[in-house]
């Protein structure tokens, strides 16, 4: 009764500093000085510095990377890693992404569940610990990284300069334990495209904030010599399609937008990509034969919407972590050529090369690249009787009462 207790008298600071943090728009920026993510993520960084302190912990601060904060001594280190960076918030929010409103109960925001609420929940279960003198044998250590959405660099520099800790957890997905994780790599697909071909010219395409995101608009622009025939496509496509498309004509010159749901890129299905939207609308009204139709019909037909790579020869799939997951995340017009960038998360039983592998075979018969990414998040997977995962597990339970849940897997890193 004592820790709850304690908790209950740290309720209302517990909410207060998550929307503090929360309300900090923490996406990755431009490094500048003693920045290395840009101005937010450092921003965040200090708020919760500052935070840890003030509660009563010793901090350090590495570089503007990381930071951690100490609670006890022992040889051996208990970790909690946190993030609090986020992605880019998109559109249609229907409360302020950064206004850290409550409504029905619930704190609104970008970050309020992943990571910046399970961060601020961490740290003040540590002070739950301090405040109530319970005697401990290792150390516990959280620490705080700015990049983990979009490369892990904060962790890089951070193990750089410092021994990991023994063992380790992150609250920043689902309960009540996940105990294996798909792989993860980010790529392109590269296509060149020649301007102009048979009354069409492609000005410009765009799509998507991030490539661990489902895309929630995309737009191109582009230049058509009939335009007679173009509307009457247009206007019978939208007839019969309840997809959220729109266009806005000047003379010779179309702007399309599509407007999609976002998601996060581990659950793809769960979201609708606007970019896939857009791809099968340009496939409907546009007739003529050139380059731009050619990666619209590739597109359509083999990325789509086939979100476990079933069409692309990459539909992996395994016991422990299941399918294959397949995002499209965003889609750019530059130098002449179309760059699609794919994220994918792959089961444990499989692995990049065999990804790469296999959509490079399916592709060998059209003009589209494939251009792997720099680097590459492995699977990772901790047999369900590993003594941390029991742990937890048991924690779960003993707070909960839930006790037929089993541990889980995910998509997610």
């Amino acid at each position: 009764m004592e820790f709850r207790n304690l908790i209950e008298r740290n309720q209302e600071d517990i909410i207060r500093d998550t929307q503090k943090l929360v309300s900090i728009r923490s996406v990755e920026e431009a490094p500048r000085s003693g920045m290395p993510f840009g101005q937010g993520p450092y921003n965040a960084l200090k708020y919760t510095i500052d935070l840890a302190e003030r509660l009563g912990f010793k901090t350090e601060d590495f570089d503007g990377y990381a930071a951690h904060a100490d609670l006890g001594q022992g040889e051996e280190t208990v970790g909690i890693l946190v993030h609090l960076d986020v992605v880019p918030e998109g559109d249609g929010w229907r409360y302020n992404p950064y206004g850290g409103e409550i409504h029905d109960g619930k704190i609104f925001g970008r970050g309020t569940l992943d990571d910046k609420g399970p961060a601020i929940a961490a740290l003040y279960a540590m002070k739950v610990l301090a405040d109530s003198n319970l005697p401990l044998k290792r150390k516990i250590r959280i620490i705080f990284g700015t990049n983990e959405e979009t490369g892990w660099g904060c962790m890089k520099h951070y193990f750089s300069k410092v021994d990991p800790p023994t063992m380790a957890f992150t609250p920043d997905a689902n309960f009540p334990v996940i105990y294996a994780e798909k792989g993860i790599i980010i790529f392109n697909l590269e296509y060149q495209i020649e301007n102009m071909e048979n009354g069409f010219r492609l000005i410009d395409i765009k799509g998507g904030s991030a490539a661990n995101m489902v895309a929630d608009t995309a737009v191109v622009t582009f230049e058509i010599d009939d335009m007679e025939r173009f509307a009457k496509k247009f206007d019978s496509y939208k007839e019969k399609s309840d997809s959220s498309i729109s266009i806005d004509i000047d003379g010779n010159i179309v702007k399309m937008m599509a407007k999609g749901i976002s998601a996060h890129g581990s659950t793809p299905e769960k979201g609708e990509n606007a970019i896939s939207y857009l791809m099968a609308c340009l496939g409907e009204i546009i007739d003529d034969d050139n380059s731009f139709k050619e990666f619209v019909r590739i597109y359509n037909e083999r990325i789509g919407f086939f979100h476990y790579g079933e069409k692309i020869g990459c539909d992996f799939k395994d016991e422990m972590t299941g399918k294959l997951n397949f995002n499209p995340g965003m889609v750019k017009y530059e130098d002449g050529k179309i760059i699609l960038t794919i994220n994918i998360r792959y089961p444990i039983s499989s692995s990049s090369k065999k990804v790469y592998d296999g959509i490079r075979e399916n592709l060998s018969d059209t003009e589209i690249v494939l251009v792997e990414g720099k680097s590459e998040q492995k699977p990772l997977h901790v047999p369900k009787d590993n003594f941390l995962v029991r742990k937890l597990m048991e924690v779960y339970k003993d707070a909960t009462g839930d006790y037929d849940s089993q541990p889980i897997t995910t998509g997610g890193g």
